[in-house]
């Protein structure tokens, strides 16, 4: 909302300044004409600007940033020579011109990521400003962090390092159709929220070529632009939290967000196979939970009202064991069973043998 104030703002002001200009040198409507083309102007300007991606307008500033840098450097190693000797080679001076321009230029620019981190790192601390996030690979190829931003709940500015693209890259590369269609999926969900312009989605060359694995990389990167990682490797996760790296795990978040239920309570569940046990059915909530029905074997392939009776939380999610409402025990007596009299045996007169 803000830069579309400040386009608005920067239109008005180019029709403003043509209207000034032209009641300055032209006629009768030269007010009226200048104010026109100084309003086009500004317009066609602000589409130059609206239709150049925000990457590359990046990179340009950084190379006119660099390039000033390196002027200024110039000129002042160049002062310098003139206070200290009579005269100075033009050739000596256009070399210190072109070489500064070009050093500065190129460590601006291969900087740049880390100028971009600081800077939001530093406005952060100031303004309070929503924290920087860094995503891995696990969490994109997952998908439901677009969601989530879509939604609202998670703001700030996501960061993408280039180590993880090219590990995505290598996934969706691979021979195996599953990580192949992974790691496609992953490059959609970036594209996704890229094309958002409510995510703000940033990717940094930053990298660390001493540290040959990916989760390492991203430890070190969060610690050195103090930023949380988003993730769903547990594994990751403990190690970050070690280093003391806030770490988002989305597994966790969909855990916590998934409806209670209580012994007693009747739930609504759709047995889909046998359980291990004999006459156990399986089934799952919307979200994943999954569901065991004693003696739901018979129902399998319908919908029917279960009652909670246990709860279990393990590493892997949540289980809740269930029975249907109609459940009966089966109490018919074996065939095999005979039924035996407790008397003492006797004789056909009714004596007794013993």
């Amino acid at each position: 909302m803000q830069i579309w104030i400040i386009r608005i703002a920067f239109t008005l002001f180019g029709a403003a300044l043509g209207f000034i200009i032209g009641d300055a040198t032209g006629g009768a409507t030269g007010d009226i004409t200048g104010g026109v083309i100084g309003f086009f102007v500004t317009i066609i300007l602000v589409g130059i600007e609206f239709s150049i991606p925000r990457p590359l307008l990046r990179d340009l500033f950084a190379c006119f940033a660099g390039l000033t840098f390196g002027l200024i450097v110039a000129s002042l190693i160049i002062y310098i020579i003139r206070a200290t000797t009579s005269a100075i080679n033009p050739a000596l001076t256009g070399g210190i011109v072109l070489s500064c321009a070009y050093a500065g230029t190129m460590i601006v620019y291969r900087r740049r990521d880390a100028f971009a981190l600081f800077s939001l790192t530093t406005h952060g601390i100031q303004s309070k400003s929503p924290t920087i996030k860094v995503l891995d690979t696990s969490v994109i190829i997952d998908g439901r962090i677009l969601d989530i931003c879509q939604t609202g709940f998670i703001d700030g500015v996501f960061v993408i390092p280039r180590f993880v693209l090219n590990e995505l890259q290598h996934i969706a590369d691979s021979s195996d159709l599953l990580r192949r269609n992974k790691g496609r999926r992953g490059f959609e969900i970036l594209r996704l929220m890229q094309s958002n312009p409510d995510i703000d989605v940033e990717v940094t060359e930053e990298d660390f070529p001493e540290v040959p694995e990916v989760d390492a990389k991203l430890i070190h990167l969060a610690q050195e632009i103090g930023a949380n990682i988003i993730t769903n490797d547990f594994n990751l996760n403990k190690v970050a939290e070690l280093q003391g790296v806030t770490v988002l795990n989305i597994n966790e978040l969909a855990n916590s967000v998934r409806p209670v239920v209580v012994a007693g309570e009747v739930i609504q569940v759709r047995v889909l196979r046998e359980g291990k046990e004999p006459n156990q059915g399986v089934g799952y909530l919307d979200d994943g939970t999954m569901v065991i029905v004693e003696y739901g074997r018979q129902y399998v392939g319908q919908t029917i009202d279960a009652i909670v009776t246990q709860t279990l939380q393990t590493t892997a999610g949540r289980m809740i064991f269930t029975r249907t409402k109609t459940d009966e025990m089966d109490t018919d007596e074996p065939e095999d069973v005979r039924s035996y009299s407790r008397s003492w045996p006797r004789k056909p007169d009714g004596s007794s043998s013993y």
